[in-house]
């Protein structure tokens, strides 16, 4: 796969993930899902806007050069510190219909960031600086998704946006 392929074959995925997110918004009946999804629905439209971006560059020059590509989610170490110290309180169960909704979002979120360590690994040096941030970056999101389902689950986690922060 070449880069154009690999930026082309991105925006499919990110914009996947995009109406996977805007559906949850739309369905899910938890106030702090809906944050959550609304939040990574608006993420997930800057990468389409970012990729897109890198493509034209590409056309244009036959280069790409990566951008700052900023994300609303803190580090994997962020969020799994702040489910430790959420360990332990007592969560509501939602309803099963909430946990589908997880479970998807998760689920292209997983085959996302797949997706991009896979060109990390196979796209020459330049291809390779493109897309080890949304590695980074789709990890995170898969970890807000799994810290949600824990939540819900009613397992011993509470995940809300008041407790674990977006902000950096």
């Amino acid at each position: 796969m070449d880069i154009a392929e690999a930026i082309k074959t991105a925006i499919q995925y990110e914009k996947r993930v995009v109406q996977v997110y805007e559906e949850a918004v739309r369905t899910s009946t938890d106030e702090t899902g809906k944050k959550i999804f609304g939040a990574l629905a608006k993420e997930e439209v800057e990468h389409v806007v970012y990729l897109n971006s890198r493509l034209e560059e590409w056309k244009k020059t036959g280069r790409v050069t990566p951008a700052a590509l900023n994300t609303i989610v803190p580090s994997r170490e962020r969020i799994d510190q702040g489910i430790r110290t959420l360990e332990g309180r007592v969560a509501v169960k939602a309803p099963e219909a909430e946990m589908r909704l997880l479970k998807r979002a998760l689920d292209v979120e997983v085959e996302t960031s797949a997706f991009y360590q896979r060109m990390v690994r196979e796209l020459p040096e330049e291809g390779r600086r493109l897309f080890e941030r949304f590695v980074e970056i789709e990890q995170g999101h898969q970890a807000i998704v799994q810290a949600e389902m824990n939540s819900v689950a009613g397992n011993g986690y509470w995940f809300d946006m008041a407790e674990i922060s977006f902000e950096a």
